[in-house]
């Protein structure tokens, strides 16, 4: 933006003002009464004020002869968008004269632009680039003509102004049209590729030819899945060998070859001549596109050598059958498909080949299309000589005539690879690989098909969940939770037998479902079943473990009449017989019903709370136990709903964390807590770092690391400004990714801390592999110190793995001097809790806080 060009508002007031200053100095010269030694200066200036009008005068005729040879039109534009000067192309073109144009915004020429159209530019030009964009510009009579508008930026004397060039661009479209004309009216067929060799156009010449369906992808349509391509030897081509590749990978065209497509759903073989032209943008040495036109040449490729081989190759033989005389004459490829020994040479021959009811199915087929001149389509099955099963698609199609004489003729495709294929893909995409059970979408399927059955509409669902089933996966590794589920399956296996069809339908669930019109206590007697099978123990890598099963059972029709419906109330009842104990199973109720009523509304508020601005933080300070004095703060969050009041954190973030919406909440909390880090330090309060808490669900579910360095930018913070608290439960999840985000977040400075130390899955080993800085002691173990032995153990305990692990460690929940002074004793030297403060607003926290008065 340093190149500088005249600016045209000062032309017209620069050229009155150097004559008039001019002749002041002429007339003071001549004045009889000017001291002799100002003569000499006055003359200099004169001659240099004449100088530089002369000048001025060749720059400004030099800059308007200039921009008005430009013979596209130009403007001058100010940074807000007024015209301040245009060339006679413009004025040409405007049909406008320049005092109608200059002073007037740029949208009085282009009357569509958007709002806000100079955002872009402004942004593009700040960056030192030219901004492209096409636009419609009007004349003075009210036409529009389309343009591409080229803008770019310069600086006057320390005025960043615009200078765009607006090429007409209404003889392009033109002549764009009548080329798209000529393409779409040709009788060949033709197809465009881009550089990178994907298909962008094809003429409606070639949608017949290649048989492209209304609505359907072009490049789908033309994808190696359906299209099998052979040279004329009949060798299947590679695809960097077709004709449009080769042009754009040599950028030399590709002369008229003659190519084999077939089609594998039509079983339809083409021959086209192929020639492939590569299209160059001025300047460029790649192809910018390639051009294919195809001509169909089949009647001209009637050779049967030819023929046979592309047949071979795509498992496809010939057959023909003349009724008159019963005569059946197969291709090679046919013969070999049947694996007969000799080959059939009449229709009963080919017949017994088959297996019933395709041999039934056949005859009749080839009956009626003799009767009605009809083709006929069918996928059978057969046995060659060598005791082989193989399929096979017949397709016939019979010549109309005297029917004593009538012929058949058609195709046999060997499809018995596609057949076993299919039903391979089948079982597996019914079955469970681990257990062998049906799989999620198999029950789901089975269930709705039973429902939608009156005589079967009786059913009922048993939701089974393996209680305490990831503690054992997390101590002895994924290996052996799969064992276990394994050994698990059979067991619900032995005990459901054939009375109901069991899947795995998740993780460590698992459905099973029975009718219940000839026995109504059927759910119950298998739930009870089911639990008895698990009352023995298992043995894993040696160790003995005890692994129960919670259990809800729902049943249509009382319960619901849809499957999903079905599943999700067993579920409701599963849950519901987990928080009564575990080991036990529940039928879903009334009162059930409701619960789940009230759980789904208060999701409904609930995910729309961040954009109802509901929520708002509190902040709880973590102080020094031995002088009261604030180091930090941790971030809580409240939520005030209009309908259902204030609700407490207990009560919605496990909801939360269970539908989801806790990744978008936690999101909302980490930018909000740093904008307030970021005020307290304006404000000159010395807090060393806001606290965070970070759901499982967030670490798992986006990429967390970016989303704290972007907090954390946008606020300008430090990392170290940052603490975040994650649950044990993220622990568990022993994945390279858990290792990778702790080591992304801790090289950013974020301070990562194990929050409620204690209450959960407390594995050592991860606390030695994990990069942490520290554990935050659970209030559940803080209130009972230092009166309950078994509290004082575990806070003792924590302390010194804290200490030998080099951790720092927050005590929480402190609620007395009894409490503090036991910890300061134990070594602790940071806590919070209500001793100290409650959590308070942002503002309450720059009050100062005075240690909490020591009891005598």
């Amino acid at each position: 933006m340093s190149r500088k060009a005249p600016r045209s508002s000062d032309v017209p007031a620069t050229v009155p003002a150097a004559p008039g200053t001019l002749a002041a100095l002429e007339q003071a010269f001549d004045d009889p009464a000017l001291p002799p030694h100002l003569r000499p200066l006055l003359q200099q200036a004169c001659d240099v004020l004449r100088d530089a009008a002369t000048t001025a005068d060749t720059e400004r005729n030099r800059y308007r002869a200039v921009f008005d040879a430009v013979p596209d039109p130009v403007s001058i534009i100010d940074w807000n968008g007024t015209v301040l000067d245009v060339n006679k192309a413009g004025m040409t073109a405007y049909q406008r004269t320049r005092e109608e144009i200059v002073g007037k915004p740029i949208e009085f020429l282009n009357p569509d632009l958007p709002r806000d159209h100079l955002r872009p530019v402004w942004d593009t030009l700040s960056r030192g680039e030219t901004y492209v964009v096409e636009v419609t510009n009007m004349r003075a009579d009210g036409r529009r003509f389309p343009v591409e508008v080229h803008s770019a930026g310069f600086d006057d004397d320390g005025q960043t102004r615009i200078v765009a060039v607006a090429r007409d661009l209404s003889g392009r479209r033109i002549a764009e049209l009548r080329y798209r004309e000529l393409m779409e009216t040709i009788d060949k067929g033709i197809l465009v590729r881009d550089a990178d060799g994907r298909i962008i156009h094809a003429n409606a010449a070639a949608i017949r030819l290649f048989d492209i369906q209304p609505g359907q992808s072009v490049s789908q349509a033309l994808g190696r899945e359906r299209w099998l391509i052979v040279d004329e030897h009949g060798r299947q081509l590679a695809e960097h060998e077709y004709p449009a590749l080769r042009a754009l990978h040599t950028g030399q065209p590709v002369g008229s070859t003659v190519l084999g497509f077939y089609d594998k759903q039509l079983r339809k073989l083409t021959w086209l001549t192929v020639t492939a032209v590569p299209q160059f943008d001025s300047g460029d040495d790649r192809p910018r596109q390639v051009l294919s036109m195809f001509s169909d040449v089949t009647a001209l490729k009637r050779d049967s050598a030819l023929f046979d081989r592309a047949q071979t190759l795509a498992h496809i033989g010939g057959w023909e059958w003349d009724t008159g005389r019963n005569a059946l004459y197969l291709t090679g490829e046919a013969q070999r498909i049947l694996g007969q020994h000799p080959a059939p040479t009449t229709i009963e021959e080919l017949l017994a080949c088959l297996r019933e009811p395709d041999r039934r199915r056949l005859r009749v087929a080839l009956d009626h299309a003799i009767e009605h001149g009809r083709g006929l389509s069918l996928e059978m099955q057969g046995w060659q000589a060598s005791g082989r099963l193989f399929w096979v698609r017949v397709i016939g199609e019979a010549e109309t005539g005297d029917p004593l004489s009538a012929h058949i003729t058609g195709t046999l495709q060997d499809i018995t690879e596609r057949k076993q294929a299919e039903e391979t893909l089948r079982v597996q995409a019914r079955t469970d690989p681990l257990t062998g059970l049906l799989n999620r979408d198999a029950i789901l399927e089975d269930l709705e098909t039973r429902l939608s059955d009156a005589s079967f509409a009786r059913a009922a669902v048993l939701y089974i969940d393996l209680d305490r089933f990831k503690i054992v996966n997390d101590v002895l590794g994924h290996a052996a939770g799969d064992r276990l589920l394994s050994a698990a399956a059979r067991r619900i296996q032995r005990a459901v037998g054939s009375e109901g069809l069991i899947a795995r339908f998740g993780g460590d669930e698992f459905l099973v479902i029975c009718g219940t019109d000839d026995e109504p206590s059927r759910p119950e007697r298998l739930a009870d079943a089911i639990l008895e099978a698990f009352s023995e123990s298992f043995r894993m890598d040696g160790e003995e473990f005890s692994i129960t099963a919670s259990i809800g059972i729902a049943q249509s029709p009382i319960d619901g009449r849809r499957a999903p419906q079905l599943i999700q109330n067993a579920d409701v009842a599963m849950y519901d017989s987990k928080r009564r104990g575990r080991n036990d199973w529940q039928a879903f109720t009334a009162e059930l019903a409701e619960q789940q009523l009230q759980r789904l509304q208060l999701e409904t508020h609930l995910r729309r709370a961040v954009s109802n601005d509901e929520f708002n933080l509190v902040y709880q300070p973590l102080v020094r136990l031995d002088t009261g004095k604030v180091v930090a703060a941790e971030a809580l969050i409240r939520w005030n709903n209009r309908s259902l009041g204030q609700m407490r954190p207990d009560h919605f973030i496990s909801h939360a964390e269970t539908t989801g919406d806790i990744v978008g909440i936690g999101g909302w909390v980490l930018r909000q807590a740093c904008r307030q880090m970021r005020r307290w330090r304006d404000q000159g309060l010395p807090l060393d770092r806001i606290a965070v808490n970070v759901s499982y669900r967030q670490f798992l579910g986006e990429d967390l690391a970016e989303h704290v360095r972007a907090a954390l930018h946008d606020s300008g913070l430090s990392g170290d400004s940052l603490e975040l608290e994650f649950t044990e439960r993220v622990l568990i999840e022993d994945a390279p990714d858990t290792v990778r985000t702790f080591t992304t977040l801790r090289d950013m400075g974020v301070v990562l801390t194990i929050d409620d130390f204690g209450e959960g899955y407390s594995a050592l080993n991860y606390l030695r592999r994990l990069p942490i800085h520290g554990l935050k002691l659970s209030q559940l173990f803080v209130q009972g110190v230092p009166d309950r032995k078994s509290d004082v153990a575990v806070c003792q305990a924590v302390t010194g793995i804290a200490r030998s692990l080099g951790l720092s460690l927050v005590a929480e929940g402190i609620e007395t001097q009894l409490q503090r002074r036991f910890l300061l004793e134990m070594g602790v030297t940071i806590g919070q809790g209500f001793l100290f403060s409650p959590g308070i607003a942002p503002e309450d926290l720059k009050s100062h806080y005075l240690p909490p008065e020591e009891t005598p």
